[in-house]
């Protein structure tokens, strides 16, 4: 732990103008990032006695060795630069609110060409629209009725493809439950446009569909176009069947978000009810580990700009009015923010009394019971997790902490496309974000040992001269808006290089004693002695230490044993993955592959021009310039190229290996 002593800015280089400052540790990593109306105070508050602070500030203050900081021009930029780079950075002692992933939410994906419905979890997709949460139930009973009045595809891209090859829709095409797109029953126009309604209905505008439905039928009466009126008196009852499955709870003109708030000194759980047109069309929790020692109105602000921010498309999405159990801080700031994302005027409240308070309580009871549910299922994870590392440090007699662990594995087809895989896991988890993988070729490719070496080499390299690289000392640093370049600094640690910048404590290779001693050789010829390695072989499920004749054998029940298998499998699972989409390309090449310049359009160009790569081969090239896209230059480089393969036999046809089919291209 680093004395906030050696790095604390002399008080007057700290300016008294409003800002955003980061904390940064030892390796480079921000975390923590605030805001102050006057940076001076709020940074000197840090340092004037540090054994005086709340514990999790105290613990901040110290697992820092830097502070940074960037003048704003008011509260409303430091408000959203703050938002900013807490969304870029992800600080570890920052409040974040994770979604509760409990109930399944109705998805319409309006990013792709087809937009599908269909039920999701999980983590939250750009480009994806959502509504619910559900239960799953109701939520599969809701999609089946509404997908009789609005016939948005909900089939998977599997299912799509095959329809569109065989020119036959699916069972849902032929019971009037999909437009068919796939086959032209509609174009992709005007299927989006009945996704967009599908989202407008479920947006709050069920009277609009149902007023305009009730209108048709009365106009296919008055034709005397009974079998239409009679499917049109249909699609009315479907609807206000979902319609109604919603309770008024507020005036039919009220459209808002409800939220509440339960906390306890560790954790905090917020609910919201979204509520349009008077009548609740989901809800949503969030559970916030308390990091920062922060009052409520700071994590109702928090809160505000992460739930509002996360999404580019906020028109329609924030309401009129967002009702809250205490004004947030920076009130006046958080509502010029909200009303330029809305486009309109936004309100912040709280209710006082009246429905509105009342619907208030009915969220706050949900937050509560959703906060006691969390715990009885987080103890047991953390306490599982725990006795893992716990386990794991004591029977390898390790020193330190396993706070994170990254595991290699080496995939191929009898030395064909080999490749590794690297995933990490930190504090039990897996931390998908940090996976990588890596192509092996030469002489490193012979076998696993040498290929072990060659990536833990690799990984490592790129750790040290993260390392190396001069780490950003306390002071100011320029503002992102300002045009300014980034410092050499700056850009080593927070671009797309500092992709290794960061140790394990325990690196674990799938194999046994071979692979653990390459391991081990990578690590000491790079000068490396602080990061411990250990193998798991899979035959008996031993544990090898380097240069260990006999293995460490974990008992079966072992916690700690569970542990590094989950890891290795992971490991096995993402390396197999990459070296199918490698060979996968690598049957798939053709003649055309590896001119310079030819990318796939042109070569697309080529071989519609001419038809087949052997009238390609048989063309001068003068002739290959009446191709769409290329020029003399790109001609000369491909017949030289063709010419080139032909001599030393490369030109053999490729091989799709889905379909088996022989590629001439």
């Amino acid at each position: 732990m680093a004395d906030p002593a050696s790095y604390r800015p002399q008080t007057g280089e700290i300016p008294t103008t409003p800002g955003v400052y980061r904390f940064r540790d030892p390796h480079g990593r921000v975390i923590y990032v605030g805001k102050a109306k006057n940076l001076r105070s709020r940074l000197n508050s840090y340092f004037a006695n540090p054994a005086g602070l709340l514990p999790k500030t105290h613990a901040m203050v110290h697992a820092a060795s830097s502070v940074e900081w960037t003048m704003v021009g008011s509260e409303l930029e430091s408000l959203q630069l703050e938002y900013t780079w807490i969304k870029e950075f992800k600080p570890r002692f920052n409040v974040v609110f994770r979604d509760d992933k409990t109930y399944p939410y109705l998805a319409v994906s309006m990013a792709e060409k087809l937009p599908r419905v269909q039920v999701m979890r999980g983590e939250r997709r750009k480009g994806t629209r959502y509504f619910g949460p559900y239960t799953a139930g109701a939520i599969r009973e809701t999609m089946d009725t509404l997908l009789r009045v609005f016939p948005v595809r909900s089939c998977s891209a599997g299912v799509l493809k095959r329809a569109q090859a065989s020119g036959r829709p699916c069972l849902l095409g032929y019971i009037d439950k999909c437009s068919a797109p796939c086959v032209g029953r509609v174009t992709a126009d005007e299927h989006r446009a009945i996704a967009e309604d599908f989202c407008s209905f479920m947006g709050g505008e069920a009277k609009r569909f149902i007023t305009r439905l009730e209108k048709d039928m009365g106009a296919a009466v008055a034709e005397l176009d009974y079998e239409r009126a009679a499917r049109l008196r249909d699609d009315i009852i479907a609807l206000r069947k979902v319609f109604e499955r919603n309770a008024v709870v507020l005036s039919e003109d009220t459209d808002a978000d409800v939220f509440a708030l339960h906390d306890d000194d560790l954790e905090a759980s917020v609910q919201v009810f979204h509520v349009r047109g008077g009548r609740v069309r989901g809800q949503r929790g969030w559970v916030v580990e308390k990091v920062e020692d922060a009052t409520t109105p700071e994590l109702i602000e928090h809160l505000l700009q992460q739930v509002y921010g996360e999404d580019s498309d906020n028109q329609g999405r924030i309401p009129r009015e967002v009702l809250v159990p205490e004004i947030p801080s920076n009130h006046h700031e958080l509502l010029e923010w909200l009303g330029g994302l809305r486009g309109a005027k936004v309100d912040i409240r709280v209710p006082q009394r009246g429905d509105k308070a009342a619907l208030m309580s009915t969220v706050r009871e949900n937050a509560e019971q959703a906060l006691k549910l969390h715990k009885v299922r987080r103890a047991g994870d953390i306490t599982v997790r725990s006795q893992a590392l716990q386990e794991l440090q004591e029977a390898l007699e390790l020193p330190v902490p396993l706070l994170r662990i990254e595991c290699y594995d080496i995939s191929h087809v009898q030395g064909t496309n080999v490749v590794a895989s690297m995933v990490v896991v930190e504090d039990g988890l897996p931390k998908k974000a940090d996976y990588r993988k890596f192509s092996i070729t030469g002489a490193a490719a012979s076998d696993d040992t040498a290929a072990m070496h060659d990536v833990l080499t690799r990984r490592f390299r790129h750790y040290l001269q993260d390392k190396s690289a001069q780490l950003p000392k306390s002071g100011e640093v320029p503002h992102p808006g300002t045009g300014e370049p980034p410092s050499s600094e700056d850009a080593a640690l927070t671009g797309a290089k500092a992709k290794f910048a960061y140790p394990p404590n325990l690196v674990v290779v799938d194999g046994g004693q071979p692979q653990v001693n390459a391991a081990a050789r990578a690590l000491a010829e790079l000068g490396i002695d602080d990061v411990y390695v250990v193998g798991l072989a899979k035959r008996l499920e031993e544990v090898w230490l380097p240069d260990s004749d006999f293995p460490v054998i974990l008992p079966r029940t072992s916690q700690g044993l569970y542990l590094l298998q989950r890891i290795r499998d992971e490991a096995h699972r993402f390396a197999i993955t990459f070296h199918r989409q490698k060979r996968g390309k690598a049957m798939t090449v053709s003649a055309l592959d590896g001119v310079p310049g030819l990318g796939e359009a042109k070569r697309k160009a080529l071989v519609a021009h001419f038809g087949s790569l052997k009238k390609i081969k048989a063309a001068t090239a003068l002739e290959l310039t009446a191709a769409k896209g290329i020029g003399p230059a790109l001609a000369e480089a491909v017949v030289s190229h063709l010419a080139a393969a032909g001599a030393s036999g490369e030109a053999a046809p490729a091989v799709n290996m889905t379909t088996g089919e022989i590629l001439e291209i």
